[in-house]
């Protein structure tokens, strides 16, 4: 994999390639991710070379670009053989320059065979983990339908920490049973494990799931609103005491380690989506496109086969559409947005009323450099303040 120096470009937020890989051993109850379990072993060489073909069409529709992340997202990536991410990494280089600082990120499952694989991603070129641990507490952990223990995590971090210059790991929180005495335990037991990035994420019943089902029959009850936004208010004391300030909603990092890749999402940057039910927003000849692969494996390998990509989306958005999106994704971020930018690509304003109501109400704020965000008091109820907006 070649790679040549590139400057970032002012405001650009950057282009990323984002690959799923969507197999995962078991299907953990709370996940509405497009993660799919199989019994038989899976082909690599045979989505190695569809990969290989949507990313020759991603790169027909997007010349020229420096791909500043990839990001290897599931499902379980750390599945895969890191001679698959090998393979992987080369064809996105055939196709786009990539920058010397490019962040390449691998999620992984914290258990000990996939931790072994760790020193193979590393010479594949990945230079960034972020591991699933999800808990310290092997009964939560059991619940949550994870398959590893607190030391297996532990180890499996330990190890990144050896190998990776940067690496991160997922908790979630507000988990049913759980105190808010519990949660301050567990993450500060977890901060002398992080280098400096961390990614806390409030549980959520989200539909379709089995969760969902277990709580619709009364078998399982989660914080209501109110113990919910004490777990929120712990969770940023700790860490903002730490010094890992949110920086986004649910992650958290020391000044300049933030996930680069995922700040290109937040930033409404541009990105190509390859694999099954991957997504991207690419700057085509007929403007900004929404594109999304067909989710299940077996139908997208087809596709890809068959028609040398596996999209089942590929539509241009209306300014209205654009502005919406960047809205939704640039206020979950700490800086906020650049009211600049959001004119010139919806056509119109934020609501003058909506804004000074949001503002007098403590909710929303000015920046400088004539910025917009949601203060700290507005965070934990974002969604509601980013619809009175954008209404």
């Amino acid at each position: 994999m070649s790679m040549t120096d590139l400057s970032p470009k002012g405001e650009d937020p950057g282009f990323g390639v984002y690959v799923h890989w969507p197999f995962c051993l078991s299907k953990c109850p709370y996940c509405d991710f497009n993660s799919h379990v199989r019994q038989q072993p899976i082909d690599e060489a045979r989505f190695v070379a569809a990969f290989e073909t949507e990313l020759a069409h991603r790169a027909a529709l997007t010349p020229g670009r420096a791909v500043s992340s990839i990001f290897f997202g599931g499902g379980t990536p750390s599945l895969m053989k890191p001679s698959t991410v090998a393979a992987i990494l080369d064809a996105v280089a055939r196709h786009w320059l990539i920058d010397t600082k490019a962040e390449i990120t691998l999620e992984a499952n914290p258990t000990s065979v996939e931790a072994e694989r760790f020193r193979g991603y590393r010479a594949a070129g990945v230079n960034r983990v972020s591991l699933g641990v999800q808990a310290l507490n092997d009964a939560d952990l059991k619940a949550l339908g994870r398959t590893h223990t607190s030391a297996d995590a532990m180890t499996a971090v330990a190890l990144a920490a050896s190998i990776f210059d940067r690496f991160s790991f997922d908790l979630i929180y507000a988990r049913p049973g759980q105190s808010v005495e519990d949660w301050r335990r567990e993450l500060e037991a977890a901060l002398p494990y992080a280098r400096d990035h961390l990614s806390l994420y409030q549980l959520t019943i989200e539909p379709g799931t089995m969760f969902e089902r277990l709580r619709e029959a009364g078998k399982l009850a989660v914080p209501d609103a109110d113990l919910g936004r004490d777990f929120w208010d712990a969770t940023q004391d700790i860490m903002n005491e730490a010094g890992l300030p949110a920086y986004e909603i649910s992650n958290h990092a020391r000044p300049g380690a933030e996930s680069r890749h995922n700040l290109i999402y937040w930033r409404y940057g541009e990105y190509a989506g390859v694999g099954p039910g991957a997504h991207g927003r690419i700057l085509a000849a007929t403007g900004r496109h929404a594109q999304a692969c067909e989710r299940d494996p077996e139908k997208w390998l087809a596709a890809v086969e068959a028609n040398g990509n596996g999209l089942c989306e590929d539509a241009p958005l209306s300014p209205e559409e654009q502005g919406d999106e960047f809205l939704l994704m640039g206020l979950r971020l700490a800086e906020g947005i650049e009211i600049r930018r959001f004119e010139a690509m919806s056509g119109h304003g934020l609501d003058p009323r909506r804004l000074a109501s949001l503002i007098a109400e403590g909710m929303v704020e000015y920046t400088h450099q004539g910025r917009v965000r949601v203060s700290a008091e507005g965070f934990p109820v974002l969604d509601a303040v980013v619809a009175d907006l954008a209404a």
